[in-house]
């Protein structure tokens, strides 16, 4: 299989202003005028061609164009119609009478040229079109269309995400017109615009140029339709009714028990929604719109064995765009969206035995999204040079509460007032759960100036800067008045000091008594994150394009009172790039291409909220007087909630904790940040107009992570004791010392953790990942018939650490995850969770006649490697990790007999992945498409069936091996995350 398959459409082309265009460019007689039209639009750039006989017309809007030659003020030949595609370059070589010579190495579809092999791109990336995805069964999700190209894969991860070439899912950039969209509290997760307000999407698995960075992962950059001179409009329905999925299954452990999640059988997730479109002109050849609205109505029911609920949630979407052509060489471009949506979700006493819904319990709601917009101006200056610039805002929400939260305080029963008066017989409190309210808002204000000179015929240089100023303000608040009640017991027999309160006051005995905490916690954090890059492309001959660029970064995180947390000047962050291709024929059919280049990633902010925020945390104590009957405002029902007496004693303050503004003993001096060496090396071949191939072979190799480090122990410094500073571990690091009053520097590989017990001295190992990797690919393009595209990766992802999070024991606090919780969790160097040898992608379509179609994909990855994680690890009694699934670090230690001295324990050292592979993932989609064949009535309904044979494989597993030494966790290597189940979804849509 891996001999018959190759490479094709690897490359996208010269990325200008984050690659929101493309250009066309080739060969034609020296001094001619090479005009392409957008047939659209009606817009058109005219450029003479070289003494050198080459000529590119550059920053052309992704569509339809006309190419026109001309010589003398006169037409030669007849125009050209050309392609052009998001991020590349179309070769289009003419002859003196205007005709394309290069045949060999495009493909023409009925008159129009589209691009084979694309010899000015040095970079790996896939395109994929609207019209790509009306052909195929691809879920309308920006996630799925990325898992069309090599080397993205969907992640078992219990946080979910997709991972690029072996990086964690915390590594990876989204872009919306150029606007960065990524979220930049965790890195994980991304806003979107209506679905099918999208024109065209490139996902790069890596190579990227100069003007690309923050990102050690993939980068999915993405553009919305726009109007043109024909007014058009539409109509889209999607169906996804619950009957038409299949049932998850219920898990059960070995020993019979019922999975964590509880029943699955049951849940259904019904989706529907619909949207309104419409485009043209305003004014014709100037000024264009694009506007859809959409309505989405999701109601999933997730239903347990003894509890159930139902979710509402009714949104409305919505994007807008326009195009203000000045005239031909300078254009304005206005994009504005939303993706606010809101969910209500009921609780509900449910008996699984008879299907029953019982009483409800109580209501949640959440939020997310927020509104966006971005501002882009291109202007056009003579023939060799050009401006851009863009100024966005994207705007992020996550919310959480109940509809109780207004009138509803938190109550608890402490166990010590059982103990003296009995078990609750009413219920206490209104509060459904007693859950905090939390709420975070980002907002990201992002502005670049990028620049294309052409100061010589063979070089084109790029040069630009951007910055992005990110705001994230986070609160957790209790419900009700904002105070939290707890009723306790103080026994009979306590002595003096035990009925002292915390403050001074003090507790009769065989009495009960309130403790009211009033807590608030969270602040506005921010970073600014700034780029400056330089790259020249440089034709060393007709046939070597060399690529040589430059870009520095620099960042600066804040705290909420204004105290720099972390920051790295653009002397830190210095990240070469080298690429070259190389037209092995002359013709365009042949390239080899390769590229090197550095990749930094900043510090997000939910790192910088851990440590910046402040906290009111105080403690108020009253006599318990009685309990008040009231009537919950929710359920109607009764509830009692406890009477307030005499205060005693003041309040207790000692938990408040003002904003820090000196974080010289939290953060290293001299902190140095995350990058990303890459090395790719490949060719492609085009066979002929429709058929091509290719290989490549990457490299990636990370040695450097930032996280926070348990620090027992620094020579020459008694204060750090027992503390999680920030770091490079298994680096040398500089912090305060409060005891000597200066700074002290100390070795991480052999100095910060004393071990419990023995007392040895010791450092953490220098963190590190690789990923190794060979890519075949076949591709036959659409030519108005048929479609095929097959890959194969074989891929080795190795090392100790995944990345800023931990996939194998399910932590996803970016940058705070406990590899360095102690050094017996980041001791192992072996395959990692995103380690999938085996990786297949198969998609094709098919034209049958004029009415129907069909579509189909298949995807099939090896499993990921089983890794075991105990608590100890020798001569040290402290926990290397815990038995809960998603905190605590990990051992590979297993202890086998005399457990209970760590003087005597005999154990057992695994390496990673020493218990095996979960299974192959396969996943077979297919669609059927039946078009309405009248003439000038565009109606087609799309039916697809995503999971077609109904794969429930799982995906992740429990990892823990041990919950105290010698004591086996029940359900290592059991599953705890699987496949979801096969569904059908119908798309019905109307053109006119």
């Amino acid at each position: 299989m891996a001999l018959g398959l190759g490479l094709a459409s690897l490359a996208g082309g010269p990325v200008l202003a984050q690659a929101v265009t493309g250009a066309v460019a080739g060969r034609a007689d020296a001094g001619a005028q090479i005009t392409v039209t957008n047939t659209a639009t009606g817009q058109a750039r005219s450029v003479t061609v070289n003494a050198d006989g080459t000529y590119r017309v550059a920053q052309l809007p992704v569509g339809d164009y006309s190419l026109q030659v001309l010589r003398g003020g006169q037409t030669v030949g007849t125009p050209i119609s050309v392609a052009v595609s998001l991020g590349g370059t179309t070769t289009v070589n003419l002859g003196s009478s205007g005709n394309v010579t290069n045949l060999a190495s495009v493909q023409v579809v009925g008159s129009q040229v589209v691009n084979r092999v694309d010899v000015f791109s040095t970079e790996s990336a896939t395109n994929i079109t609207r019209a790509d995805l009306a052909r195929l069964p691809v879920d309308q999700s920006v996630g799925a269309v990325a898992l069309l190209a090599p080397g993205v894969i969907a992640s078992g991860a219990t946080f979910g995400g997709i991972s690029f070439g072996g990086s964690s899912v915390a590594e990876n950039v989204v872009y919306i017109n150029g606007l960065d969209v990524t979220d930049p509290y965790r890195r994980q997760g991304f806003s979107s615009v209506p679905f099918a307000f999208f024109e065209e999407f490139q996902v790069k698995t890596g190579g990227y140029s100069a003007e690309f960075g923050r990102s050690t992962g993939g980068v999915i950059n993405a553009v919305t339709r726009s109007g043109g001179n024909d007014f058009h409009f539409g109509a889209e329905t999607t169906l996804e009714p619950s009957s038409w999925a299949s049932a998850k299954k219920d898990h059960f452990h070995s020993d019979g028990t019922i999975d964590e999640r509880d029943r699955t059988s049951r849940d259904v997730n019904p989706f529907y929604k619909a949207n309104v479109w419409a485009s043209g002109a305003i004014v014709k050849d100037k000024l264009f719109f694009f506007g859809m609205y959409e309505r989405r109505d999701a109601r999933p029911q997730d239903i347990d064995t003894t509890q159930a609920w139902k979710t509402k949630n009714a949104n409305n979407f919505w994007g807008a765009k326009l195009d203000w052509h000045i005239n031909d060489n300078h254009l304005l471009e206005l994009l504005a969206f939303s993706d606010k949506a809101e969910s209500a979700t009921s609780n509900y006493r449910y008996t699984w035995d008879n299907a029953k819904f019982g009483d409800k319990l109580g209501e949640s709601t959440s939020g997310s999204g927020g509104d966006n917009g971005s501002l882009t101006y291109t202007g056009h200056f003579g023939d060799n040079f050009v401006a851009k610039a863009m100024y966005g805002v994207n705007k992020r929400s996550a919310t959480g509460g109940s509809v109780s939260d207004a009138d509803c305080s938190k109550v608890y029963r402490d166990s010590s007032y059982t103990a003296l008066f009995g078990e609750r017989t009413v219920q206490e409190g209104c509060h459904p759960t007693n859950d905090s309210i939390s709420s975070r808002f980002d907002k990201r204000k992002a502005m670049r100036l990028d620049f294309e000179w052409t100061p010589l015929d063979n070089h084109l240089l790029r040069f630009g800067l951007d910055q992005e100023v990110m705001d994230s303000n986070s609160s957790t608040v209790y419900p009700g008045d904002g105070v939290s009640y707890t009723v306790l017991g103080m026994p009979a027999t306590a002595t003096d000091d035990e009925r002292e309160l915390p403050g001074g006051g003090v507790v009769a005995a065989g009495t009960a008594y309130v403790d009211a905490r009033h807590y608030i916690t969270g602040a506005p954090v921010s970073t600014k994150a700034q780029a400056i890059y330089v790259e020249d492309s440089w034709n060393v001959t007709p046939t070597l394009l060399l690529n040589l660029g430059v870009r520095g970064d620099k960042f600066e995180n804040t705290l909420a009172s204004g105290a720099t947390f972390a920051k790295a000047d653009f002397k830190d962050m210095i990240s070469p790039r080298l690429g070259f291709s190389w037209d092995v024929k002359g013709d365009g059919t042949t390239k080899v291409f390769g590229n090197a280049g550095r990749y930094y990633i900043p510090l997000t902010n939910k790192l910088t909220d851990y440590f910046g925020g402040g906290t009111t945390d105080e403690h108020t104590y009253y006599a318990l007087d009685g309990w008040t009957q009231k009537t919950d405002p929710v359920t109607g029902g009764t509830y009692l909630f406890p009477q307030l007496g005499a205060q005693l004693g003041p309040v207790n303050t000692d938990g408040n904790v003002s904003a820090p503004d000196d974080v010289r003993t939290a953060v290293d001096r001299d902190l140095k940040q995350v990058f990303q060496d890459e090395y790719i090396l490949g060719f492609q071949q085009a066979i002929n107009q429709t058929w091509s191939y290719g290989a490549n072979v990457t490299y990636r190799k990370m040695t450097r992570a930032v996280e926070d480090v348990r620090t027992n122990h620094v020579e020459g410094c008694d204060w750090y004791s027992g503390d999680w500073p920030i770091l490079n571990p298994g680096e040398k690091s500089t912090l305060w010392c409060p005891d000597t009053n200066s700074w002290v520097t100390f070795d991480g590989s052999k100095d910060g953790y004393k071990a419990l017990g023995s007392g040895t001295i010791m450092g953490y190992k220098k963190p590190r990942r690789t990923y190794k990797a060979v890519e075949l690919q076949l591709d036959r393009a659409w030519d108005g018939k048929w479609a095929f595209n097959a890959s194969y990766i074989w891929s080795k992802s190795e090392g100790n650490i995944e990345g800023p999070v931990n996939s194998d024991t399910g932590y996803a606090d970016t940058n705070l995850v406990q590899y360095y919780d102690h050094p017996a969790v980041n001791e192992r160097y072996g395959v990692l969770f995103n380690d999938h040898r085996h990786q297949i992608k198969l998609r094709g379509s098919y034209k049958l006649n004029d009415m129907w179609s069909l579509g189909g994909t298949f995807a099939a990855y090896s499993g990921g490697p089983i890794t075991a994680f105990g608590v100890r690890w020798p001569n040290d009694n402290r926990s290397a990790g815990g038995p809960s699934e998603f905190s605590g670090g990990g051992s590979g230690w297993l202890c086998q007999a005399n457990c209970s001295d760590w003087r005597t324990r005999e154990m057992v050292y695994t390496e990673r992945g020493a218990f095996g592979r979960m299974p192959w993932v396969k996943d077979l989609s297919a669609n059927i498409t039946w078009t309405l064949p009248v003439k000038d009535i565009d109606l087609k309904a799309r039916f697809s069936i995503y999971n077609l044979l109904n794969s429930q494989t799982v995906v992740n597993v429990h990892s823990r091996y041990e919950s105290t030494p010698g004591t086996k966790m029940p359900y290592f290597g059991q599953g705890t995350v699987w496949q979801s189940p096969r569904y059908m979804q119908l798309v019905v849509t109307y053109t006119y």
